[in-house]
């Protein structure tokens, strides 16, 4: 039996159903899974039998790790290359970027490099959408991430060139693949691009190709099946399925049977849902993944924070890739969706700090359908867990600890990560990964030619 024992904790932010910050708390870890939170005099005895490994928690705040619900980890390779344009410009550019060098090798390379900067920032599960999906599971595994991916679809090739027989065909063997992959549980996932970038025909063989898939109250986990796709990011994307489709991409879904049935649905980004769409979502306990860093730097447009909480529509937070986001930063999306908020509605008050942090942790978790077993620190639960260092200038004092998190750390105060009880950061290193060699490696894979973007329309 493997036990680590962190004592001596700051504070210990919970993110439990009554939000409650612990303060000179230790944490005690077996066999992956939290086994006791409480003063570090009542666990010494238990954590010596059990030999557990002691972390010196003094100066450090213990918090769920970040869930990072949308995002696309490979594009690590390709930060930087779109720069200036909307979204059209920017699938214009990418999608031929990755068409020509996005091998399944280079996509495990760049899945791992993203993993790596995600652990790094004290996230420990990401919402990942890529091509080669499988190879991209293998990579993020590799940095110790508790990863969420499944077969893309497109109408037509893609940038892997697959025909949609392919992808049925991939899509049928993905739980067995998931499983020799192996990994940190994660909920079996399919990830048509887009109601864009599919026919209404399409995404109905989609969803009824998961039909077999084990549901939460069969699964021995109690992991049921995901979906994850784009909707509404642009109001662009709005008109141009409304008049190729007859609806709007929310309702486009729900008649391909992706709402309210044994799929649960991510939608990333929801910038532009309509009042119908933000019910329907809600009803089917749907999840909308928050992307502000991307949505501002493609001018996609504003989420309405209030109003789409306002419903009961569950929100979590992502960054988007790093090459339309740029990072993998969850802490400036944590303080983007905050600033955001505020400003649209008028409201000091709007999305508390603390409503802010359960989004990027626990609703993120409810909304993958592994909130029974992470996103909060709970006896029981699995260990994914962050540690940061307070004694640092911006850190100090501490009053309202929801709000330091939000508004002023950062993924360098992050020095130790643990995902499903494993330690995979230990003062600010991997254990995982030759983090030198991975990084030559990556120098080597990126483009070497520019893409141009797609021509601007006139003014």
């Amino acid at each position: 039996m493997s036990a680590t024992w962190l004592t001596d904790l700051a504070h210990v932010v919970t993110c439990d159903e009554d939000d409650r910050v612990l303060a000179d708390t230790s944490i005690l870890v077996q066999d992956g899974a939290i086994a006791a939170i409480g003063p570090s005099g009542e666990l010494r005895p238990r954590a010596e039998r059990l030999g557990a490994t002691r972390v010196d928690g003094r100066g450090r705040l213990a918090m769920p790790g970040l869930v990072n619900l949308h995002t696309h980890l490979p594009m690590t390779l390709l930060r930087g290359i779109a720069e200036g344009v909307d979204l059209a410009g920017f699938l214009h550019t990418v999608w031929a970027a990755e068409a020509a060098v996005m091998t399944r090798a280079t996509v495990e390379q760049a899945a791992t490099l993203g993993a790596l900067e995600a652990v790094h920032g004290g996230t420990t599960t990401a919402n990942d959408m890529y091509f080669h999906h499988e190879a991209a599971h293998r990579g993020a595994v590799a940095a110790g991430l508790r990863h969420v991916i499944g077969p893309v679809f497109f109408d037509g090739p893609g940038p892997d060139g697959l025909s949609w027989g392919q992808r049925l065909e991939g899509l049928a063997q993905w739980p067995e693949r998931q499983h020799a992959v192996g990994g940190p549980a994660a909920p079996l996932t399919v990830t048509p691009h887009s109601t864009y970038a599919a026919t209404p025909a399409q995404l109905r063989d989609v969803v009824d190709g998961t039909r077999d898939w084990p549901t939460a109250s069969s699964a021995p986990d109690g992991i049921g099946p995901l979906l994850h796709t784009h909707v509404s990011e642009t109001a662009a994307e709005n008109a141009d399925v409304l008049a190729r489709f007859g609806g709007t991409p929310t309702e486009v879904l729900a008649r391909a049977g992706a709402l309210g049935g044994h799929l649960r649905l991510v939608a990333g980004h929801g910038v532009h849902l309509t009042p119908g769409d933000r019910a329907a979502l809600a009803a089917a306990d749907a999840a909308v993944a928050h992307c502000p860093g991307s949505n501002l730097k493609l001018a996609s447009g504003l989420l309405g924070w209030q109003d789409w909480r306002a419903g009961g529509l569950r929100l979590g937070i992502g960054t988007d890739g790093c090459s339309s986001s740029n990072d993998l930063d969850m802490w400036q999306a944590m303080r983007q969706a905050a600033l955001l908020a505020r400003l649209s509605s008028g409201r000091p008050d709007a999305a508390p700090a603390a409503q802010i942090l359960r989004a990027a942790t626990i609703d993120g978790a409810w909304a993958l359908g592994i909130g029974h077993l992470t996103g909060s620190l709970e006896v029981g639960k699995r260990a994914d867990l962050v540690l940061l260092d307070l004694d640092r200038p911006h850190l100090t004092p501490v009053h309202d600890v929801a709000a330091l998190l939000v508004f002023a750390a950062g993924r360098a105060d992050v020095t130790h990560v643990f995902v499903d009880g494993e330690l995979v950061l230990a003062d600010g290193q991997s254990t995982r990964v030759d983090e030198p060699a991975l990084l030559a490696r990556c120098r080597a894979l990126a483009p070497t030619r520019s893409f141009p973007p797609a021509p601007r329309a006139p003014a």
